[in-house]
């Protein structure tokens, strides 16, 4: 199949089947594709959605979110994960404010210059949202090109991967940009799925060669398989006598870089003689909660939960300092991790209702 009946093939099902109402589209602006591309990175359409609602109502456009607090930022990325897209979406809207007088800007090369943006999302924003000819390789389109063209090996490879940028080139019409890349993200999403693909539905299941096979699944290779290492942590519920929960700042970059999370103490430590060497606090009756596993793309973190009263409250523990005591009854915008903000929904149903001011 010659790339110019592959576009128009992928076309005329969009035009029938395609997805023509999502939030993102209405308008289409390219402030609205930027947050949605960074959002959708490793991220399903049905997750982002009401995260992405929330996030534009709050930042309707760049300016909002340049002048926005990152703990506001951070706040309203709670639980959708990979929390460095939220700082780098804030530090490059800072940058469009500062050097492109706030107007997203429509060079590729300016674009891939701002944090977070790489070849292929840049390639998505200009496309969907001005119409520019540039090819795009997010998980779904290597998914559709190596079925298509059965490429052999695991599309996170090096050189599997300049393979399916090569065809990914070379299929991108020059008209109707921004309808074939929505096009061939859809088919992807809906119909060449990872599992139990829908080839009697896709347009291009006659010149698919992974079809032709009869082995679609070997398409692309999957990943190979890795055994993850094992972190271990015990996390603090420290609490003082009006049920306030001691947070901390996690330094700007590595994991959780930024967010409100609770106080950590080595998984060798004793938590009491901890609390009173680092944060100058007594513990009341410390006891352990079930054990917690939140998985990483790179490693397991077991996370031990231990609850105390906190007492003999110390100089040190202020916010100046990276510390803050933390009312989960009637809580402030500040971005916490998934694992932490649903232990402090368990601390807070027990604590019960505030009481009425």
């Amino acid at each position: 199949m010659t790339p110019a009946h592959f576009a128009k093939h992928l076309l005329d099902w969009y035009d029938r089947h395609g997805r023509h109402d999502l939030p993102w589209q209405q308008p289409r602006s390219p402030y609205r594709v930027w947050i949605s591309e960074v959002m959708l990175q490793q991220t399903q359409v049905t997750t982002v959605i009401p995260y992405f609602e929330r996030f534009v109502h709050r930042f309707p456009d760049v300016t909002a979110l340049a002048e926005a607090e990152e703990d506001e930022v951070l706040h309203l990325w709670t639980g959708l994960g990979y929390y460095a897209r939220a700082r780098n979406l804030h530090r490059a809207a800072r940058r469009i404010h500062d050097s492109h007088g706030g107007v997203f800007p429509l060079d590729f090369e300016a674009v891939t210059a701002l944090p977070g943006i790489g070849r292929s999302t840049a390639g998505a924003i200009l496309a969907l949202a001005a119409g520019q000819r540039h090819a795009i390789l997010d998980g779904n389109v290597k998914r559709v090109l190596a079925r298509f063209h059965a490429v052999a090996g695991w599309s996170g490879e090096r050189l599997v991967e300049q393979q399916l940028w090569a065809l990914a080139e070379r299929f991108t019409p020059r008209a109707w940009c921004a309808d074939y890349t929505q096009a061939i993200m859809d088919l992807g999403a809906t119909v060449c799925r990872r599992s139990k693909p829908a080839c009697e539905q896709c347009p291009l299941a006659r010149g698919c060669q992974a079809r032709a096979q009869g082995d679609t699944h070997a398409y692309p290779a999957p990943r190979p398989r890795r055994t993850l290492p094992v972190r271990s942590t015990i996390m603090l519920l420290l609490t003082d006598r009006t049920d306030r929960v001691l947070l901390e700042r996690r330094p700007p970059s590595g994991i959780w870089g930024g967010l409100w999370s609770l106080p950590e103490c080595p998984p060798e430590a004793d938590p009491q003689a901890w609390c009173a060497q680092h944060l100058g606090l007594h513990l009341t009756g410390p006891h352990r909660w079930p054990p917690v596993r939140h998985t990483f793309s790179h490693f397991h973190l077991d996370i031990r939960p231990i609850q105390a009263r906190a007492s003999s409250l110390g100089s040190r523990v202020m916010e100046p300092t990276g510390l803050v005591w933390y009312n989960t009854r009637r809580p402030d915008a500040r971005g916490l991790p998934a694992p932490v903000d649903r232990l402090l929904g368990v601390l807070r149903r027990q604590a019960g209702p505030a009481s009425p001011t």
